[in-house]
């Protein structure tokens, strides 16, 4: 269901979801604790979505994130037991992929780009054929380190064609996309990893990608093992909370599998917690009507 923000149109479509181990999702986090937030199979496995944002304003499309995409191998599939459906997902809702005027890419994990670019025998072709892509610079240069800690994150294909047509622009910091749409680099997953950030009509809201992957990350210390730089995510989530909680931001979760738009907000304790959309907008429908 589309949700109207000032005079953004915003939806979810998905490219499906994958299976991740629990342990490496939360970290230092013992079992014990995270299981009752995220539940596990028998392979410690938790649930993932693959969420992608579409932003329209009756002037452009704008298509933040691509999933993970056709490109794994048959090894890879089966660990991660994940169904490429992106683009099919779109067209069932009347959105032809050739209608995308914009891609932004939060980072270069396979996870996030995989559906840039796509396979034809031995060509690689962008699956978004009239957009222009962007991502930050230094995610890239990243990505060609090929270092052993990372390295099987990163699939070229998802992007160096992109590159290499001048399809994919290379951005150096924080910046303006398209009128309203922005991105801001929150450092911790990796250290180029970029939130897209809405504005209209004094509303806002923000993709925060994996940042805070899914509503069970929300406690400040509950870090994914594979964030390079897990003090850093930590502050940078303190950054994010107190301005989505001043400012009321719609909060957007890239891996989150049931509930992945919220506002956020502190209890009686302090600590971040998610409201539902429709609790926040009835608040705010009847205060209005008291005033």
């Amino acid at each position: 269901m589309p949700i109207t923000l000032g005079d953004f149109e915003l939806s979810l479509f998905t490219d499906g979801t994958y299976l991740l181990d629990g342990g490496a999702m939360f970290g230092i986090i013992p079992k014990p604790l995270w299981e009752k937030k995220a539940a596990s199979d028998e392979m410690n496995r938790v649930v993932l979505a693959c969420n992608s944002l579409l932003i329209r304003d009756g002037k452009r499309n704008v298509l933040v994130e691509t999933g993970i995409g056709p490109k794994l191998t048959e090894k890879q599939q089966r660990i991660y037991q994940n169904k490429p459906q992106l683009p099919d997902n779109m067209r069932s809702a009347g959105v032809d992929p050739d209608e995308i005027d914009i891609v932004i890419n939060t980072h270069l994990h396979f996870d996030h780009c995989g559906w840039n670019t796509h396979r034809e025998g031995d060509k690689v072709r962008p699956t978004f054929p009239n957009a222009k892509y962007f991502v930050q610079r230094g995610e890239v240069e990243h990505g060609h380190l090929q270092l052993e800690r990372d390295r099987v994150s990163y699939i070229s294909d998802n992007y160096d064609p992109l590159i290499e047509s001048g399809q994919m622009t290379l951005l150096d910091g924080d910046g303006e996309i398209a009128p309203g749409i922005s991105v801001k680099v929150y450092p911790g997953h990796t250290r180029h990893m970029q939130a897209v950030l809405v504005r209209s009509g004094g509303q806002k809201a923000c993709y925060i990608s994996d940042l805070v992957p899914t509503l069970a990350h929300l406690d400040l210390v509950w870090v994914m093992a594979y964030d390079l730089f897990p003090l850093e995510t930590i502050e940078n989530r303190k950054k994010f909370y107190e301005q989505a909680i001043r400012e009321k931001w719609l909060v957007v979760f890239t891996h989150e599998p049931n509930t992945p738009m919220v506002y956020l907000d502190r209890d009686g304790k302090g600590r971040v917690v998610a409201q539902p959309i429709e609790a926040v907008l009835n608040h705010t429908s009847h205060r209005g009507k008291a005033s």
